[in-house]
């Protein structure tokens, strides 16, 4: 199969607070006005709100419900994020539903956005997954995306799609835009970068195709939007290049140069040492006249 339809939700919800019931209203209506839709994606920490004080253990009441309304409606599920409460700590997790009610993959964040998201643990294994008989996908959250290592390392791994929730209610989403299209045509795959709306976002979710175009790009409300991707394309544009120009995976699977930073254990540097702690911005005291 070539083709497979993907919708990502952009939704408003509580950032503090339990939004499950009102995603599961969403999954309903969706799937009766769209039947067509084999996998929906919603944002990062959706279904529980934004605060790690409602971390749970995995599996929990929240994730069976999501397995339940996957095998349902008979889909794909990644239902955004949600803190997982571990004996280590906290973590941002993901889910991955397959439409058999299964949990395949759990993905933790490996970038929390700190150090605004404190208390929040990193996760250290990447995850792909295979939609039978369709495509490789693979999985980030918001501020992984920033760190080009991240889907790159997916990319090598086969992934085809990259799925990738995001709670930004920040004056930086603009850029984030700029570098979803770079992620998806540098490593040449679709990209799906979706935001939540009000308390839990600013919107403009986008949707990327394989070349760095947009396919869709939201506004800042709430919106559904099922797109289908040619998994065809991908394979093409991987062997004869992005627009039959440039090959960016054959080259970088083809380089002389040896990246020596990443030779080392904490990816340092002496310049990287340089630049201060990982800590908040303060106030400068103003000298009162």
């Amino acid at each position: 199969m070539s083709y497979f339809t993907i919708a990502g939700v952009q939704m408003n919800a509580l950032h503090h607070g339990d939004n499950t019931e009102a995603m599961r209203h969403r999954i309903d209506v969706l799937m009766s006005r769209f039947p067509q839709v084999q996998m929906v994606l919603f944002s990062e920490l959706m279904p529980l709100g934004a605060s790690p004080h409602h971390a749970q253990p995995m599996p929990s009441h929240a994730e069976q419900m999501f397995c339940q309304l996957a095998e349902q409606h008979r889909i794909w599920l990644i239902p955004g994020s949600m803190f997982e409460h571990t004996d280590e700590g906290i973590y941002n997790t993901l889910s991955v539903i397959n439409p058999h009610g299964q949990v395949v993959a759990r993905y933790r964040k490996m970038f929390p956005f700190r150090p605004y998201e404190a208390g929040v643990e990193s996760g250290s294994e990447f995850v792909v997954f295979d939609v039978p008989n369709v495509a490789r996908f693979g999985v980030s959250i918001c501020y992984d995306m920033w760190f080009p290592e991240t889907t790159r390392t997916l990319a090598a791994m086969g992934a085809e799609v990259i799925l990738h929730p995001t709670m930004t209610d920040t004056i930086d989403r603009d850029i984030e835009l700029s570098i979803a299209r770079t992620n998806a045509a540098v490593n040449q795959c679709y990209f799906f970068d979706i935001n939540g709306a009000g308390a839990l976002g600013n919107g403009r979710s986008i949707v990327v195709g394989p070349s760095g175009d947009v396919i869709h790009q939201a506004g800042t409300g709430e919106e559904v939007m099922p797109i289908e991707v040619d998994l065809n394309r991908v394979r093409r544009e991987r062997e004869t290049g992005l627009r039959g120009l440039g090959q960016p995976l054959k080259s970088f699977r083809d380089r002389a140069v040896d990246f020596s930073l990443y030779r080392s254990e904490t990816g340092s540097s002496p310049f990287l040492d340089t630049l201060g702690p990982l800590a908040k911005p303060q106030r400068a005291d103003i000298e009162e006249y």
